[in-house]
């Protein structure tokens, strides 16, 4: 997998297709192949005529795994995704999240908004307002001795996904503890571009789609109908939703 350096960390990506670009940012303890290839993404969005940019945010993945939480927060991820732009001389892509990702994504368009041609924000709803909910118990499951040892159900949830995944669960607590970027409505309202914002309707990490969609101009929801927070990544509703909004944004 190629990959380049900022701020002297190596970042990990994929680069694949052509057409017009979209930039993907996976979730919390996944990477490109867990959350975006495996699920069909890169397939679905090369078949449409696309040039799929995928990047491993620092400490996931094959990109450098870093274990001082300093090192970590959406707001340094999302200077690592405007760089990877910069390095294939991207001069404006879509750029869609899951969770985490999405997260990065919101900053970017609030921040660096002529970058982006589209925003799509998957697995965040108004959850985007506030904090990872239970970061301190799954920054400590992640490295407790056993998952046996995890009590908290989302922390339980988070350790066992790291062990499938095969994640280094140290670099993943660390960014667990670094304060989450935050975002609040004022924010929200420099949002400029296009904004589509996908949940499944049984996803009880996200928080309400539809109070992020009022909070955003130009937002429109997709509901992902029967499916929580980590089956919606590939449901074809969702990647049906996403490639009727590419074909009609400006």
């Amino acid at each position: 997998m190629p990959s380049f350096h900022h701020d002297g960390i190596e970042i990990a990506f994929r680069d694949e297709g052509a057409g017009d670009p979209i930039l993907l940012i996976h979730g919390f303890a996944s990477s490109i192949d867990v959350n975006w290839v495996g699920p069909g993404w890169f397939d679905a969005l090369k078949k449409d005529g696309r040039r799929v940019i995928a990047i491993d945010n620092r400490g996931h993945g094959a990109s450098e795994k870093l274990y001082d939480p300093a090192f970590y927060g959406a707001d340094l991820m999302a200077g690592d995704a405007l760089a990877l732009l910069d390095h294939l001389e991207i001069g404006r892509a879509d750029v869609m999240g899951y969770s985490m990702g999405a997260r990065i994504t919101a900053l970017m368009a609030i921040n660096n908004g002529e970058r982006l041609r589209s925003a799509i924000l998957g697995g965040m709803g108004e959850g985007l307002l506030r904090g990872a909910p239970n970061a301190d118990a799954i920054a400590e499951g992640l490295i407790a001795p056993s998952v046996d040892d995890v009590v908290n159900p989302m922390a339980k949830m988070f350790r066992r996904f790291a062990e499938a995944t095969g994640s280094d669960r140290k670099a993943l607590s660390a960014c667990m503890r670094m304060q989450r970027s935050l975002v609040d409505e004022k924010m929200l309202q420099k949002i400029a571009v296009p904004t589509l914002v996908a949940v499944g309707t049984e996803d009880e990490v996200s928080g309400d789609l539809d109070a992020l969609v009022a909070l955003i101009p130009n937002a429109e929801a997709l509901p992902i109908p029967r499916r929580d927070h980590n089956r919606a990544v590939g449901d074809k509703v969702y990647k049906d939703g996403v490639l009727s909004f590419l074909a009609a944004r400006p």
